[in-house]
């Protein structure tokens, strides 16, 4: 019997220690689920109620006094319809395709120039972030002053050099560019990652290249984009979503109160026309069913380069 009974407390070891496992696995959930409460119920409350809110504002026609109106997706097709729209999303994809790759060769460049600058890269990389903690409509006052056709910063140093500068704020065909070359104000996060991307290249990489007698156009095309390509591919990521929404600076140059200058158009992009629907013709059912569509197309292209990044991106775990 007492053989027996040594038996029977061998074999039901394990099934203790399993049973210990899983009620010590079920408290680590409840702590974690614990601490994330107050993250989780922010996200129900502040993000997905209203996102789901919105879904059935778009099948609405509501203008905040009266109840919401069930239309059906008679919005979406009036989309299709709205010469204002098609507009907007022009100026907001030239916008886009053309300051994204500004941005990224702006900020690589000022990264490589950090990257040999020595024990003045603190200095800076402090100088290069500050204009980022700049409030986006100082930015876009700032745009007013800086590009102003008559007595503007930026024209009166062209003028030092016999250029004629245009009409930045009121010429439609100059407003756009004007706020792309605004934009690079805020270049100084993206010099910080690519700089921090750079300094993690390994230096053996670079002597091994120079004992092949690689030049500096070799070793940075061959060795230096594809080591940083992941840090690239983030900041194109985070600055495609971020112009084509683009709205703070634009809107507030262009559309504050009292501004009623005639190259409003120009700078009409989508998000400022989103406002204008919801917040001052108080169409929120047509607003709600702009931003879905705005969201859906965020989510395509950035479907698309993240297709086209696993050809183009490199990660060291890859084989």
């Amino acid at each position: 019997m007492t053989g027996g009974g040594v038996k029977e407390r061998h074999s039901a070891a394990p099934e203790v220690r399993e049973r210990n496992r899983r009620r010590a696995s079920r408290r680590n959930v409840g702590s974690a689920l614990l601490f994330l409460s107050p993250w989780i119920l922010g996200f129900l409350v502040f993000t997905a109620w209203p996102m789901i809110y919105s879904a059935y504002l778009s099948l609405t026609d509501y203008d905040v006094i009266n109840d919401p109106n069930f239309v059906g997706f008679e919005n979406y097709a009036q989309l299709a319809a709205d010469p204002k729209v098609l507009l907007a999303l022009g100026n907001t994809a030239f916008f886009t395709l053309v300051q994204v790759p500004l941005y990224i060769i702006v900020s690589l460049a000022l990264a490589l120039l950090l990257d040999r600058a020595g024990r003045a890269s603190g200095f800076f990389r402090t100088v290069f972030f500050l204009p980022k903690m700049t409030p986006p409509v100082a930015v876009g006052v700032l745009f007013l002053l800086l590009f102003n056709g008559q007595n503007g910063l930026v024209n009166t140093v062209l003028g030092w050099f016999g250029i004629d500068g245009p009409a930045w704020t009121t010429d439609p065909a100059w407003v756009k560019p004007g706020l792309i070359f605004m934009s690079l104000w805020t270049v100084g996060s993206s010099v910080i990652i690519l700089l921090a991307a750079l300094r993690n290249v390994p230096e053996t990489l670079y002597e091994s290249a120079k004992l092949d007698g690689a030049g500096f156009w070799r070793t940075s095309f061959s060795i230096t984009l594809p080591m940083i390509s992941p840090a690239l591919f983030f900041i194109i990521i985070v600055n495609t979503i971020a112009g084509l929404q683009t709205f703070d600076e634009a809107y507030t140059a262009f559309f504050g109160a009292g501004n009623t200058t005639y190259s409003n158009d120009a700078a009409l992009f989508y998000v400022i026309y989103l406002f204008q629907q919801a917040f001052e013709f108080l169409n929120m059912g047509y607003a709600s069913a702009m931003a879905w569509c705005l969201f859906l197309v965020i989510m395509i292209v950035t479907a698309i380069q993240l297709i086209v990044s696993r050809r183009f991106v490199y990660y060291e775990g890859d084989r």
